[in-house]
């Protein structure tokens, strides 16, 4: 993300004026905005003339409007945001206090003003301005006529392609359509690639497979590379990572995060701290059931004993248009970080953020044990 200007203080008012660059900052910008708050933008709006004739015609115009937020949509396909509010700008063709819906698209810059800049929403910032929080891993998760190309960013997991090609048995007579229908799955597999795997930001590529079809494929991959001169798959082939996987569907994804391999690329991003954070979490609720807990009632509890030596928490919790709500969590994580303690702020849009969700957003673990935590209500 790039920012352009910024002025605001702690726990004070501002703005900031910034322009989304891929889908990771349109993320950030829609964890950025929150009800209450202001954003000016250009955009374009249908208006009615009268003509010189008595009758009426619509034009559309270009224009600058200014929105207090009532409600944040963000489309996950299209990476767009649908922001809709009253306007607050006075303008020829948009009246104060008529409602306007501005979309905010990757490239498009914007102004987003404060009452109040929390710690949390200047983290938010830090981090989708910092070059290196950016360590994107492509995934090719696949069995035998089955594909997923999966791009994990620094706050968002995207399903760029699903390859389905019907492939008949290996044994008997159908030997021969079996081999043809794999070569053209492989083929629909690697145009995926070819297509949405970009090596410029893509710190590696892992394929992932039950069996040995993904060895298959990264010989095919290979092999049509040097045919075809594919320079990008060439010079590349040395980030080219395999990995097991029980199938191609999706939800394969979190053990293949979890290989050691894969670990070991990516050790150093938020994803893969998340991870290893959230497994943390669910060793300890196994095997020292007193030293993890889940549910806002417990966190705060142990929270209240200095007892959190590392806290869970999805974004979701801070987008909340209870203001009181949104600035309880953020000083909740300030005040662990603090404590001397570790805060991971989970995205929902990453499979480990869709686990804690099912936890109810927010999970702790704990320094020392508290056994009595059980006996209060969640």
């Amino acid at each position: 993300m790039k920012l352009v200007h910024h002025d605001f203080v702690l726990d004070g008012p501002g703005s900031i004026k910034i322009i989304p660059e891929d889908d990771d900052d349109m993320w950030h910008a829609y964890n950025l905005i929150s009800v209450g708050d202001f954003v000016q933008a250009n955009t374009i709006r249908k208006v009615l003339k009268e003509l010189a004739s008595g009758g009426r015609d619509s034009e559309r115009v270009k224009l600058k409007l200014e929105i207090k937020v009532e409600n944040v949509d963000y489309e996950k396909e299209g990476s767009l945001l649908r922001i809709r509010g009253k306007n607050v700008l006075q303008n020829d063709h948009v009246k104060i206090g008529q409602f306007h819906t501005l979309e905010i698209e990757p490239h498009r810059p914007f102004v987003l003003r404060k009452d109040i800049w929390d710690a949390l929403s200047i983290d938010i910032l830090q981090q989708a301005c910092d070059p290196a929080a950016s360590a994107d891993l492509g995934v090719v998760l696949m069995q035998e006529g089955l594909a997923h190309l999966i791009l994990i960013g620094r706050s968002i997991t995207t399903t760029r392609s699903r390859i389905e090609t019907s492939i008949p048995r290996k044994h008997g007579p159908a030997i021969a359509g079996y081999e043809s229908a794999l070569k053209k799955f492989f083929e629909n597999v690697l145009q995926a690639v070819l297509k949405h795997i970009d090596f410029k930001l893509v710190r590696c590529l892992v394929i992932a497979s039950p069996g040995f079809t993904k060895d298959q494929f990264r010989d095919y991959l290979l092999l049509e590379a040097e045919r075809r001169s594919l320079r990008a798959i060439i010079e590349n082939k040395s980030r080219l990572i395999l990995a097991h996987s029980t199938s191609g569907y999706k939800h394969s994804l979190k053990e293949v995060l979890d290989a050691p391999g894969v670990m070991a690329l990516i050790k150093d991003t938020k994803a893969a701290l998340e991870v290893r954070a959230l497994k943390e979490f669910f060793e300890m609720l196994s095997n020292d059931t007193a030293r993890a807990c889940y549910g806002p009632k417990h966190v705060e509890v142990a929270h209240e004993r200095m007892a959190i030596q590392t806290l869970l928490i999805t974004d979701t919790l801070f987008k909340t248009a209870d203001v009181l709500t949104r600035q309880k969590y953020a000083k909740l994580v300030e005040s662990v970080k603090n404590s001397g303690g570790t805060a991971h702020i989970f995205s929902t849009m990453h499979t480990s953020g869709e686990q804690l969700a099912q936890l109810s957003g927010i999970a702790a673990i704990l320094r020392f044990p508290l056994p009595d935590l059980e006996d209060i209500e969640m």
